[in-house]
């Protein structure tokens, strides 16, 4: 987890002010090959539309910055290819989901997406929709997700104030902590009854996280660096990850 750092803000002020990504457009031929073979290997993927941010800052409690709009295809080859010089950052918002019981759970992405297997919280790359009056409502989109993925109304959850940040590499994750009035065992019973009748499901399961045996080598670095943080000041469950 070396290099991972979280941290916590009051709010997000993010605007939207498009203009053309350089990577996108002098790339644009790999691009096309790269995607069209990643669509054969995983035909449900779609090329949407995504918002990418391309300046930020932290002041006095508040993420500011501005987000460019492109593809999928451009989205997900500039992460496979980690180039760190395309001059953006993968602000992504998700959900700490939080039983009465004091668990985390966390959703296992569905073989059909493009990061099938791995086991992380419900989120999803900010999109168009998520733009309400020239910013970006990553609050909205959290919220989205979570009913989407989950089946369950956002106004069910208690929603903390704030955020966590994890800054790990291109990616910037603001991590809304909500908590659910359910335990974590009725909780996750709920979510997979939701997966077993959506037909076009993201995630494949649920797992319940109580404490540092839970953790999967699947859960990427920026999942097990928020837990120990949680674990070590926030959460009920206190000491550090074992050494992976």
């Amino acid at each position: 987890m070396t290099g991972i750092s979280v941290t916590r803000i009051d709010r997000t002020e993010l605007a939207f002010r498009p203009k053309p990504w350089p990577f996108a457009l002098a790339r644009r031929a790999e691009i096309a090959a790269y995607f069209a073979a990643l669509q054969r290997r995983q035909p449900a993927i779609w090329n949407g539309r995504v918002l990418l941010l391309y300046e930020h800052a932290i002041e006095a409690g508040v993420l500011r910055g501005s987000y460019l709009e492109t593809d999928f295809a451009s989205f997900t080859a500039w992460k496979t290819w980690k180039d760190a010089s395309a001059g953006v950052t993968d602000c992504t918002a998700a959900n700490v989901l939080l039983s009465a019981d004091g668990a985390v759970l966390l959703g296992v992405m569905g073989d059909h997406t493009f990061n099938a297997g791995q086991i992380y919280f419900p989120c999803g790359t900010p999109d168009p929709s998520d733009i309400v009056d020239g910013r970006v409502d990553l609050e909205g989109s959290a919220r989205r997700e979570l009913e989407e993925e989950t089946g369950i109304a956002a106004q069910e959850f208690a929603a903390d104030p704030g955020w966590y940040l994890v800054c790990a590499g291109m990616l910037l994750l603001a991590l809304k902590v909500v908590r659910a009035s359910d335990d974590a065992e009725p909780l996750r019973a709920r979510i997979l009854k939701h997966l077993r009748h959506d037909a076009h499901p993201e995630l494949s399961d649920m797992r319940i996280v109580r404490g540092p045996a839970d953790i999967d080598a699947r859960m990427p670095d920026f999942v097990t660096a928020f837990l120990d943080h949680w674990w070590r000041y926030g959460g009920p469950c206190r000491g550090p990850l074992p050494a992976r």
